[in-house]
Formats: C-alpha cells, structure tokens, sequence
C-alpha cells in the first residue's frame, strides 16, 4: 500500500527503491535518489527535512558515503524511504520532494574506486573460442577451476547517456601482412550484471564467499564496449587493455541486494567442484532478463541465471591474493549469453566474428557498430507477488573520433 499513484506494472515499484544520483534543469548541485514509479525521491533533500540521522550521508553528490556505512545503515536507509513512502502521514512532508524522471539528469552514481571485469559465462567462453580459433576449440583448462576477469580502467567509466567515441588504436587482420593504425573497424558491445562494493577490507585478508552481502551493496546494468579488431591484435598473450579501457557505461540505478530476495537461483552445476574457497552453499545465481537492442530493434534476450560463475565467487577469487576492496569498487559479471542464438550478449557472437550479419529490421543488418547506432540494454528480475524488478537502461550512441 502506498499514497503514491504508481503506474501499473513499474520496475521501479517499492519493492525495488533503486539508488542513484541526479540533478534537475540547469542546476549544477548532485542530489542522492531513489527511483519510485514515474518520479525520483530527492533523499537528500527529504533526509534534511526530516533531519534524519543518515542525512549527512546524502551530500557528497555520490553515493559512496552512504555505501561506505555499510549493511546496517542501508537497511535503516531503505526502510526509512519505504516508511516515507508507504504511511500517509508522510505524504504532504514527502511530495515536494518527488521530481519526475522527465525531468532529471542522470550522472554516474559512485565515485568508481577500481573497476574489474570478469569472463564467466561458459556458453560466451564457448562461443568466443569457436569464433575466434574454430570450431574444435574448447574451454581454456583453467576456466573453470577459477573466475578469469582483468582490471580495467575506473576513469573511463561512464553513466548512461555518455557518447561513446569510437576508438583508435593498432588492428591486424589476418589476410594483413602488417598492422595498421585507425579507428576501430569491429567496435563491439558487452552486455553485463555489474555488483558495487560499498564496504571496504583489509588488505591482506580475503573476503570469504558467505560474506559477499556484507561487501556489496547492489546490482546495475553495464555495458562493456570492445574494439574487437584492437583486442585480436594486442591481446598476444596479455589480455585486453586499449580495446576495452576507453568507455565503459553503467547504468544510473543501483538495485540493493535486498530489492532482489526472489530473485536468487542456484547456479548451474560446477563441475570440477571448485577450491574450498570458492564453494558457496547460498544460492547467489540470479533470474535477471536481459534485453539488448540497436537503433530500438531488439537483437537479443540473454538471460543471467545461465551465468557459470557467481558474484560472491567472483569476490571472493578477486580478494584471496590478499587484494583490498574500496569503496566505490565496480565489479562486472562478464558477457552474459545463454545457450539460444538469440541470447548471446554480444554482437561477435550474434554475427559469429562477422560473418553472418544479423537483421536491425526495415532491410539494415549489421556485423559491428556503426556510427550514430545506439545500443540501450535494459533488463528486470521476479520480485514479490508476481512483480517484476526493473534495473533501468544502460544506453549509449557511437559517435566518430
């Protein structure tokens, strides 16, 4: 129950209460809020009225004080604004303070202290294998003994919205005797499940599996874009570095942990069994429903609960060498893809290396991006009593250098 007029259906229900930062017409001043039906809750504002105890928390214009208090104050945080929302004696002390969408300007909610990208999706690896080194290629012999992920660079990621420049850098096709130097020929899009780490560690201790939740404050959408032609050239033998470290966006709305209870799956079986530090007896895979487009046409459905490797593995493998995290951490899932040619996350796959151009509608098909193409993807989760859980849209267009 609740005193708002919320439209029905909304993936940004009070289930849900998803965090981000926005300001409001040309006014430079970044506000704390939460997503709610049509409109964002100023809690910045609302929090200061109501000289709430977390209020101080709220004025940073990132979230990152807020994550940096850690799981008992989210929770005061999140039952507060649902208090606010749901019992009508708040409604005049709350309404002014409700602005709508339309209106706002999303920017990049945390302040990205490092930023980690994984490669855990088997039928991706699979894919990318048979693409990249033929058909009879099979899964690398560590791959699934260990999460494999790289660092990447917190500096060039981006809120939803950002032009994406296409990048340049050195390429070499095969049927090329030498490289050469320009603009990326096979630029490419990662859809991902992004988890942002809230509370820090120690360096030196790691961070078991079963403590993930205390770490992790919530769940966003990414999009990691690759330069396809870049990376085939100098990932030889070392792994991606220019091809992915020019951009990569993230959505405006963090779902907390706690938005996504109905969503929790087991993962798939892993076999081998992993080391004992990565074993979990929580079930952590989630039902996300991914959805990616281009220029508006829908090309793909890739679903997260395929996923191989979980985020509390995945936390835990990225801190058992004694690694700290920071607040403002962004780690990413990797591709996500399931089995169907009509869920594989990224358009290397949905063109298979280029070769089998795939349908935009109206008679366009594409291999890669072209410039001016927009790729938004977009994607929800089960929530209570048959409601579904929205994550908003990671969107951004492909602009030339």
């Amino acid at each position: 129950m609740t005193w708002l007029d919320l439209p029905e259906g909304t993936g940004f229900g009070l289930a849900n209460l998803p965090f981000g930062v926005f300001s409001r017409g040309g006014a430079p001043e970044r506000r704390a809020g939460v997503a709610v039906g049509e409109h964002v809750l100023d809690l910045s504002a609302a929090a200061e009225q109501a000289a709430a105890p977390f209020a101080q928390l709220l004025t940073a214009g990132v979230l990152n004080p807020l994550l940096a208090a850690g799981p008992a104050t989210w929770h005061d945080v999140r039952e507060q604004v649902h208090e606010w929302l749901t019992e009508e004696r708040y409604a005049d002390q709350v309404r002014p303070h409700l602005v709508p969408l339309a209106e706002i300007t999303n920017h990049l909610p945390i302040e990205v202290a490092d930023y980690v990208d994984f490669y855990s999706s088997e039928q991706h690896a699979i894919n990318a294998g048979k693409i990249l080194r033929g058909p009879d290629d099979e899964l690398a012999p560590n791959w699934k003994h260990l999460p494999i992920g790289y660092h990447g660079r917190a500096g060039t990621v981006v809120v939803s919205g950002t032009p994406i420049v296409r990048p340049a850098g050195q390429r070499k096709p095969r049927s090329a005797a030498e490289p050469s130097f320009g603009p990326s020929q096979r630029l490419d899009v990662e859809a991902e499940v992004g988890f942002v780490v809230g509370t820090p560690s120690t360096l030196g201790t790691p961070v078991p599996v079963e403590d993930f939740a205390k770490h992790v404050f919530g769940v966003c959408l990414v999009n990691d874009w690759s330069a396809r032609d870049i990376q085939g050239w100098e990932a030889q033998p070392l792994g991606p570095f220019l091809a992915k470290s020019f951009a990569t966006s993230m959505a405006p709305w963090i779902v907390p942990l706690a938005a996504l209870d109905h969503a929790r799956v087991p993962q798939p079986v892993q076999d081998p069994e992993p080391f004992e530090y990565l074993r979990t007896t929580e079930p952590w895979g989630l039902d996300l429903a991914l959805e990616i487009r281009v220029n508006g046409h829908l090309v793909s459905s890739p679903p997260f609960a395929t996923h191989y490797w979980t985020a509390p593995q995945q936390l835990a493998h990225l801190t058992v060498n004694g690694a700290s995290l920071r607040t403002g951490d962004l780690f990413a899932s990797g591709t996500v893809t399931g089995p169907e040619k009509n869920q594989r996350g990224s358009l290397l796959e949905l063109s298979w290396g280029g070769r089998e151009p795939f349908a935009l509608g109206a008679g366009e098909t594409r291999t890669f991006l072209e410039d001016g193409d927009e790729v938004v993807i977009s994607a929800t989760a089960p929530g209570p009593a048959g409601s579904r859980i929205g994550f908003g849209e990671v969107r951004g267009r492909v602009v030339p250098r």
